[in-house]
């Protein structure tokens, strides 16, 4: 899969391309039924296949103070777009110059100067360019002077009737709703951050976690304790326990969420490193507990249901 960043020439010389376009943030089944359908049109008539997407999500540059938490980082998303099977991806910068840019503007510079699109493959309700004033209709209106077509693709939904959308799925997670963003996803909910420094308290308790800074701008499950499964740089996975809180048993008020994962049968240092954190099951929510310990036996009831969880898990997998 290519990975293009450069439209100042046409990408590929006496070649055309069918191209679909969008955040994808998330890359859920939705997602993966238009680029589907954009692989096998492109086979269909010869052509390259190419996703065309942005460095980051367009409301944070065109409405900064109520833009969603993300699901997925760039090379996140890089990673699952090369499993669709998808020819290249198109990674535009977004910044205030792209967002006032006319969509018909947009239109001429990256789909036909740059790819020489024949055919766009979008979502029925799709907008782009500035204020949104690119839609279905125009694109059509400009394909028949560009020698492109145009195909609205019905919104895919889960049981008939909710759409399958990176805002159901945020609501989902938020709700600590892991099966059903799973569902939606079609794979596990997963985060990933840099393990930064703590107050180092676990440790002392006996059971030592790794403080995982997912960053500001992006979604963690509800608060509460969860069965999981940690990937570190090296691919290696371990089973965790996850709490996701404010941790009111030591502190009366806390700005912020921490993620801090204890790593089951594990004793390494991991400060610096990145991890990845896939969800298996929400065990129970954030509680306060009248002393340390209290909070020891839970923890202890945590780990056993953790690895229960997990076999569970393991079992359904390999079934």
């Amino acid at each position: 899969m290519e990975v293009i960043t450069d439209l100042t020439g046409r990408v590929w010389p006496n070649e055309r391309a069918v191209v679909t376009i969008g955040a994808y943030d998330g890359l859920h089944r939705g997602h993966l039924s238009v680029i589907g359908q954009v692989v096998d049109l492109a086979r269909q008539k010869g052509c390259r296949s190419a996703v065309v997407t942005f460095d980051r999500h367009p409301a944070s540059v065109v409405r900064p103070e109520s833009a969603p938490r993300l699901l997925t980082d760039l090379p996140k998303r890089l990673e699952l777009l090369e499993l669709t099977g998808i020819d290249a991806v198109v990674v535009l910068s977004f910044d205030a110059a792209a967002a006032s840019e006319a969509a018909d503007d947009f239109v001429r510079r990256v789909f036909v100067d740059a790819l020489a699109t024949c055919a766009v493959v979008v979502g029925e309700d799709f907008h782009f360019g500035r204020q949104r004033q690119g839609n279905v209709a125009m694109l059509t209106a400009m394909g028949t002077h560009h020698d492109f077509s145009v195909l609205p693709v019905q919104l895919r939904t889960l049981d008939g009737a909710s759409v399958i959308s990176s805002t159901a799925i945020r609501l989902a997670i938020a709700d600590g709703r892991l099966d059903d963003a799973a569902e939606m996803l079609g794979r596990p909910v997963e985060i990933t951050g840099d393990v930064i420094g703590g107050d180092q308290r676990g440790r002392t308790i006996g059971f030592p976690t790794a403080n995982v800074d997912v960053g500001q701008g992006f979604l963690v499950p509800q608060d509460g304790v969860y069965a999981a499964v940690c990937r570190r740089h090296d691919g290696t996975e371990h089973a965790c326990a996850v709490n996701i809180g404010r941790r009111p048993t030591f502190y009366a008020v806390a700005d912020r969420s921490l993620v801090e994962a204890h790593l089951l049968d594990f004793d390494d240092d991991l400060y610096g490193e990145r991890l990845s954190i896939r969800f298996v099951q929400r065990l129970r929510p954030e509680q306060r507990f009248d002393g340390v310990e209290a909070l020891i036996a839970q923890l202890r009831d945590d780990v056993a249901a953790t690895r229960r969880a997990l076999e569970v898990a393991g079992t359904q997998e390999s079934s």
